[in-house]
């Protein structure tokens, strides 16, 4: 059994039940995966929601969040995030800070991180990704 890590993203998907997502999520939880959403992501919703109020999306987060806990970086988290930019940078690669340190955060807690936006995340080593759209 896998455990995952939810990309903002993927988040957005579920809370517009794109059929895929939804479907993978659900199933996920219902065998029992380790799923969270680390809290740079949930920051990115949270800001959207600030930006642009949605009380229906808001509350549908807020029961996610029962299944899907919010989960912070700890210090191993911080020096993975330190290793990824070392190697990024020798690589000559940019990456967001934010999609940075969700890997980071993803490779010191052995989590796949699920996201749509695989192409952010290719020059990260030993990232395991999965996309539930498709």
């Amino acid at each position: 059994m896998d455990n995952y890590a939810l990309d903002a993203n993927i988040i957005i998907h579920y809370l517009n039940k794109q059929p895929n997502v939804f479907r993978k999520l659900r199933e996920a939880i219902s065998v029992g995966s380790d799923i969270v959403i680390p809290k740079m992501a949930d920051y990115e919703l949270r800001r959207g929601f600030r930006a642009k109020p949605n009380p229906k999306k808001e509350a549908a987060y807020e029961i996610l969040l029962e299944d899907c806990p919010v989960s912070e970086m700890d210090a191993i988290s911080w020096e993975q995030a330190t290793q990824v930019y070392a190697d990024l940078y020798q690589k000559r690669f940019t990456v967001g800070e934010m999609d940075m340190l969700i890997a980071a955060f993803c490779l010191a807690n052995n989590l796949t991180l699920v996201t749509n936006n695989t192409s952010d995340f290719v020059n990260i080593d030993n990232l395991n990704m999965e996309d539930w759209t498709k």
